[in-house]
């Protein structure tokens, strides 16, 4: 459902352009841990941002069926309207669908009209591609100002962030990626890595993520962690 612009504040609406928190991955962790993405003290979340891509994706989900983990896919709107069975073929495996945009553009970078258009597009994009309703919403650049809080109510998304990232858009090895994940996680955590080089000047850059994941699923083991999507994150009161 796409909630009227009303029934956010005005103070939101006037701030847009200043970044809502701040983007420091510690502390926005410690300040606001549920938009940072903490949840269940043993479970990890695993998230993929930037997809779908039809090289990338299918080599993501063999890996991860060949695991046995499900994770959640951040995807653009204007990849799933380029291939649009990709994504089903997400969801169609057991893995979860979210929203990224429909382009990779930073808010800082637009007005809140543009922001609340492209969020709620890319949305209904996202849902008539895959025939589920999305939850989460993850701005580009993990930059969330007032118009992405904004836009993320009026299409009825819930923001999140990341605690923990591969840096897998740069040319990295498998093992720098994981150690790079490694050096960041905790108990309770969320995995940002990528489906899709769409973004990246790095050409094949998913592909040491797709090695690095077997790599990640031993660190879960190692925490005591589940690894899986942000919809099995959260406790039975939202927390």
């Amino acid at each position: 459902m796409i909630r009227p612009l009303a029934a956010v504040s005005t103070a939101a609406i006037a701030g847009w352009a200043a970044p809502a928190l701040l983007r420091g991955r510690a502390l926005r962790t410690a300040i606001c841990p549920r938009l940072a993405g903490m949840g269940r003290p043993d479970h990890l979340a695993l998230t993929f941002d930037d997809g779908p891509d039809p090289d990338a994706t299918p080599a993501v989900l063999e890996v991860l069926d060949r695991l046995g983990v499900t994770a959640t896919f951040f995807m653009l709107g204007a990849q799933v309207a380029r291939h649009p069975q990709v994504a089903a073929a997400v969801v169609a495996a057991g893995h979860e669908a979210a929203v990224h945009g429909f382009t990779h553009r930073n808010h800082l970078a637009r007005g809140p009209i543009d922001v609340c258009r492209d969020v709620t597009h890319a949305a209904s994009v996202v849902a008539a591609a895959t025939g589920t309703r999305p939850t989460w919403f993850r701005p580009p650049y993990g930059v969330m100002t007032a118009a992405s809080l904004v836009a993320t109510r009026r299409a009825g998304l819930r923001p999140v962030l990341w605690t923990a990232w591969g840096r897998d858009w740069e040319d990295r090895s498998p093992v720098q990626v994981a150690a790079t994940v490694r050096g960041q996680l905790a108990p309770g955590g969320t995995v940002l890595l990528h489906d899709s080089d769409c973004t990246t000047q790095v050409a094949g850059s998913w592909r040491a993520t797709v090695v690095a994941l077997p790599l990640l699923a031993e660190l879960a083991d190692q925490l005591g962690c589940q690894l899986g999507p942000l919809r099995d994150h959260v406790d039975s009161s939202g927390r």
